[in-house]
């Protein structure tokens, strides 16, 4: 079993760790899932805060097996993929008979809950500024827009 780490720049975003179950690990593989996994870092940057330079803000831990070795036909690649988002925790896997395939199913599967999670994110913020214009009370002979004289 080997894991292997990336740490993508000194302004660490993603952090992916790579681990590979009962097939012989290549540095072609690994720089598939990199491409691939690494790619979802545009769709995270926006959960960026303030003030966490150093600090990685997502993890993802990518699982790739071969299921079994007495396999003939079938699917027996196993992809899992683990990211530990800013509260919540997101998992897809794949099985094909492709690697590579399995892998790019994974990471679209990936991409969509993150799109679903930043949207939330996103509305929750939206609901919290509504309800607190709401709760502002302000006089109704208030003017916010200057008088044309």
């Amino acid at each position: 079993m080997k894991t292997s780490f990336h740490f993508p720049s000194s302004f660490i975003i993603m952090k992916i760790i790579i681990r590979s179950k009962n097939i012989e690990p290549s540095k072609s593989i690994d720089t598939f899932i990199e491409e691939k996994i690494g790619g979802l870092k545009k769709f995270i940057n926006i959960l960026r805060k303030e003030g966490t330079i150093g600090k990685p803000l997502v993890e993802v831990f990518v699982e790739v097996e071969k299921e079994t070795r007495h396999h003939q036909k079938g699917p027996f690649f196993r992809v899992e993929v683990q990211m530990h988002l800013p509260g919540k925790s997101i998992r897809c896997e794949a099985t094909r008979e492709d690697l590579r395939s399995a892998i790019v199913e994974v990471k679209d599967e990936m991409q969509q809950e993150i799109k679903r999670y930043k949207l939330r994110k996103i509305d929750l913020r939206r609901r919290q500024a509504r309800s607190l214009k709401k709760s502002l009370h302000i006089a109704p002979d208030a003017r916010f827009r200057k008088n044309k004289s």
